[in-house]
């Protein structure tokens, strides 16, 4: 999902091509989806993001479809229509740690024996997320969502609690690039 317009940065910068590191969150995102085992990778772009649409124009590792800008509920059921419905791992590039071996486990966690996929709703504890120092924009119960989730075929998702700080850090404003650009060489080497 690399639709959104980035209007609590500031700058001129949609929030996909925002940098962390010297490097934009969705490349970020698309390089860690490209070294987990992850089939297939969709950009969800949206008239929100036509930079976004333009810089990863020339990735052949992934398909761009294109959404209507109307919020992320709206813009996520859209993606999953078109690229063929359930299941399907979405996450937000916003997650400028993100890297394949939180996404090989979410997949795993998933995924049954018998290749039945679940639902799920990958959350970190709030605790987590304020050592770290970010912003906590929603909280259920002590946790938070991480914007990486698996969309199965029933309606009711199960809830993964994870404690990995890749998966802690959205940036969703300017403080938090700082804390991801601070972390970056320190949490993106895939530990346990």
């Amino acid at each position: 999902m690399c639709g959104g317009e980035g209007t609590r940065f500031g700058d001129d910068v949609e929030k996909p091509l925002f940098e962390v590191g010297g490097v934009p969150m969705v490349d970020r995102v698309c390089d860690a989806l490209a070294a987990s085992r992850v089939d297939d990778v969709y950009a969800a772009v949206s008239p929100n993001a036509p930079r976004t649409r333009e810089h990863i124009a020339d990735r052949t590792s992934l398909t761009t479809v294109e959404t209507p800008g109307e919020g992320y509920v709206a813009d996520l059921g859209s993606a999953i229509e078109a690229t063929g419905g359930e299941p399907v791992l979405t996450v937000a590039a916003d997650l400028p740690l993100l890297a394949a071996g939180p996404v090989d486990r979410t997949l795993d966690t998933a995924v049954s024996a018998d290749e039945t996929v679940r639902s799920l709703s990958v959350v970190v504890p709030v605790a987590l997320k304020e050592q770290l120092g970010v912003s906590v924009d929603t909280e259920i119960e002590g946790v938070a969502p991480t914007g990486l989730n698996v969309v199965g075929p029933e309606t009711e998702s199960e809830t993964h609690v994870s404690f990995d700080a890749r998966l802690a850090v959205n940036a969703n404003r300017p403080a938090d690039t700082a804390v991801a650009a601070a972390l970056v060489g320190e949490v993106t080497a895939d530990g346990p």
